[in-house]
This record gives C-alpha cells, sequence and structure tokens, in this order.
C-alpha cells in the first residue's frame, strides 16, 4: 500500500505550492493524482482547494468523498467534508459524515468543534461557542482551522447580543435579529455554496 501513496516529501511539495500567496494551482494535485490515485491526502487536498481556489463544490463534495471513503479514520477529512456540507445547507448529511468523529477521545479537538456544530444546528449558540473555546485550546494542530472558528464564533456572539436587544425592543423587530444557523453558516463561512 505505501508505494501506492505519494511520499513525504512529494507531499510537502504540493502543501508549500498550495501554501503560495497565489494559492497554487490545482493542476498540481491532479498531476499527483494520477500517479496516486488512491491516496486520500492527495483527494482531501483537491477537495480544499477546490472550495477554497476554484469554486467548483460538486467535485469539491466529490473529493472529499473520496478521501474518507479511501480512509475512514481520515479524521480531518471527515471533518472537513462534513462542514462543507453543513454550509452548503445539508445540515442532516453533515451530522451524518461526523458521527464517526463522535466516537474519538473526549479531549479530541475535532469531536469538540462537531459538538459545537451540532449545538449551532440546534440554535444553542452559547453552548456552541463553550465547545468552540474548549477546542481552540486543544487544536495545536491546525491554526487556519481556530481562526475559522474563532470568526464563526465571532458571529454567534453578534447574533446572541442582537437577539438579546431586540428582546428588550418591540416584538416586530424580535424577529429581524433572529437567524436560523443554516442561515448563518452559509453567510458568515459559505455565503457562496450552493448546493450540490
Amino acid at each position: 500500500m505505501a508505494d501506492q501513496l505519494a511520499s513525504d516529501t512529494e507531499i510537502e511539495e504540493l502543501v508549500a505550492d498550495l501554501s503560495r500567496p497565489d494559492g497554487g494551482d490545482v493542476s498540481a494535485v491532479e498531476e499527483l493524482l494520477t500517479h496516486y490515485p488512491d491516496d486520500p491526502r492527495l483527494h482531501f487536498m483537491l477537495g480544499s482547494v477546490l472550495i477554497n481556489g476554484q469554486s467548483d463544490y460538486i467535485k469539491a463534495h466529490a473529493a472529499l468523498s473520496r478521501a474518507i471513503e479511501l480512509a475512514p479514520e481520515y479524521a480531518l477529512a471527515r471533518y472537513q467534508l462534513g462542514f462543507f456540507e453543513l454550509t452548503s445547507g445539508e445540515a442532516d448529511r453533515a451530522l451524518a459524515t461526523w458521527g464517526p468523529l463522535l466516537n474519538a477521545p473526549s479531549d479530541n479537538y475535532l469531536r469538540i468543534f462537531v459538538e459545537g456544530m451540532t449545538h449551532v444546528i440546534r440554535d444553542e449558540f452559547a453552548e456552541a461557542i463553550a465547545k468552540f473555546e474548549r477546542g481552540i485550546k486543544l487544536n495545536t494542530d491546525n491554526a487556519p482551522m481556530n481562526g475559522d472558528i474563532q470568526l464563526l464564533m465571532q458571529e454567534l456572539r453578534s447574533k446572541m447580543e442582537g437577539a438579546a436587544s431586540a428582546s428588550h425592543k418591540d416584538e416586530p423587530h424580535k424577529a429581524s435579529a433572529e437567524t436560523s444557523a443554516t442561515s448563518l453558516l452559509l453567510g458568515q463561512l459559505g455565503g457562496e455554496q450552493t448546493r450540490h
């Protein structure tokens, strides 16, 4: 199996290419995939590039799905696929994708982020923030993910403050301050995405 996977050097070079300010080129990932079609890391990277730089959400979903099909234990790919599904307005699908992550140890930051997302889905923003804060403290591996979670927390706090403020005003204004979890995520982190 090892010879069917890209080498550590090839992966490091690819990561460096994709980390360039211009976001790198999807063709570099696709080229490696022609040599290593069963490397889940490459499918994960392809999905990530397609989401972030190419806006090809159908292919991105297929690539992320392939990554966890090849390696069901690939926790980061599973988290990313579920998050992508959630921001695409498919909460039930995201929860199904994330299911195995909820069996991870209780101090696993991905599990804690997923627990936070389940609170967001239920419009339990304070509980979500508490989970996200805990997950950020435990996540020393993935600083960009912490940044995304912090942005979401800011938006949740803003919505909570808006709802609290509206409750002290006339009832007609209250509805405009409330927001559903799905619309919050679509607006904050995935506003340009469409269902696939």
